[in-house]
C-alpha cells in the first residue's frame, strides 16, 4: 500500500471485533488547509462533513464497500473502521486520491452542491 495521507491506518489487534479489524483516523485539528478548502465551497470541513462526503462517494462508486466500513465523524476527528485489510485497501484506493491532495479535494468539492449535504 502506498501513502495513506491524511489517513493513519492501524490494526486493532486485541480490541478487534469481526466488523472492526482496522481503523483509519484523521485528526483534523492540525489540517487548517483542509478546513479552508471545505469552507471555500460552503462545507464545514468537520469530521461529520468528511463522513458525509465520503459516504456519498462510496454510495456512488463502491456501494458494496459500505457493508465493510463504519464511518464516524465528530468535531475534529474523522474515523473509519473496516472489517479487514481488503476493505481498507479498497477504501483507500477510492478515497485517498481525492482526500490526500488539496487540489483533488478542491476539484471534488467544487462540483458538490452544499444544498445536498447537512455539514
Amino acid at each position: 500500500m502506498s501513502t495513506t495521507y491524511p489517513f493513519q491506518v492501524a490494526d486493532l489487534e486485541d480490541q478487534a471485533t469481526p466488523g472492526r479489524q482496522q481503523r483509519l483516523l484523521v485528526n483534523l485539528s492540525n489540517l487548517d488547509d483542509y478546513y479552508n478548502v471545505f469552507e471555500k465551497y460552503g462545507f464545514s470541513g468537520s469530521g461529520a462533513s468528511w463522513a458525509e462526503h465520503i459516504e456519498t462517494i462510496l454510495e456512488e462508486h463502491a456501494p458494496a464497500l459500505l457493508d465493510h466500513v463504519e464511518l464516524l465523524g465528530q468535531g475534529e476527528i474523522f474515523g473509519v473502521y473496516t472489517d479487514g485489510p481488503g476493505a481498507t485497501e479498497q477504501f483507500l484506493a477510492l478515497i485517498q486520491p481525492i482526500f490526500g491532495d488539496l487540489g483533488s479535494l478542491s476539484k471534488y468539492l467544487s462540483q458538490a452542491d452544499p444544498n445536498d449535504f447537512f455539514e
